[in-house]
C-alpha cells in the first residue's frame, strides 16, 4: 500500500468531487507526466509517501495534527475504489493550516520518545520495526511530504488523498 497525493486548483477540487470519473482521468494523466521527469516535491502535482505512511500517520496523530494529512478527510467518490477504499480530498484551507503544521514540527519532535517497539505494538503498517535506525527511514518522506504541502498551500490548492 502506497500514500499518494495529487494537488489540484479549487476549480479542479470541486470539479472532481462533481465527476470522480473525471478526477480519476486527471490523476493518472498528472502521475504518467511526471513519470520520467521526477520532480522535487517543491515542483510536483503528484506525491507519495511510498509505505512510509503508516509510519506517518502514527507520529502525526501522536502529535495531535489537527488535519488528517495521511488521508484526507472527506470522501468525494463513495463506492469507488481507487486501491484501497475510496479517495478523500483536503480543501485548500485545510491544506494550508497542514502545510503550517508539517513546517512547525520537525520530524525530531515526531519521534522523540517513540519506541520502534511501539510501533510493532501499534501494528503499524508495513512492520518490521526492529531494524536498527528504523525511525529514521520516515524523514525523507516526511520532508517531501512538508514541501510538497507547502507548495500546494502556497498555490492555493487542495489535495486528493488515497492508498494504492
Amino acid at each position: 500500500m502506497i500514500g499518494e497525493y495529487v494537488r489540484v486548483t479549487a476549480a479542479q477540487l470541486d470539479r472532481a468531487i462533481q465527476d470522480p470519473d473525471w478526477a480519476l482521468d486527471h490523476v493518472e494523466e498528472v502521475q504518467d507526466s511526471e513519470e520520467e521527469s521526477e520532480p522535487a516535491p517543491a515542483g510536483a502535482r503528484h506525491f507519495s509517501t511510498y509505505k512510509a505512511w503508516g509510519l506517518l500517520g502514527y507520529l502525526l496523530e501522536r502529535a495531535e495534527v489537527p488535519v488528517n494529512v495521511i488521508h484526507g478527510e472527506e470522501t468525494f467518490a463513495e463506492g469507488r475504489d481507487w486501491g484501497y477504499g475510496p479517495p478523500r480530498c483536503l480543501r485548500p484551507d485545510r491544506v494550508r493550516l497542514a502545510a503550517r503544521t508539517l513546517r512547525a514540527t520537525p520530524y525530531e519532535r515526531l519521534v522523540a520518545g517513540v519506541d520502534p517497539a511501539d510501533l510493532t505494538r501499534a501494528e503499524v503498517y508495513p512492520l518490521g520495526w526492529d531494524e536498527p535506525g528504523v525511525l529514521e527511514w520516515g524523514r525523507n518522506w516526511y520532508d517531501g511530504l512538508t514541501d510538497f504541502f507547502e507548495a500546494a498551500a502556497a498555490a492555493d490548492e487542495g489535495m486528493l488523498v488515497w492508498l494504492d
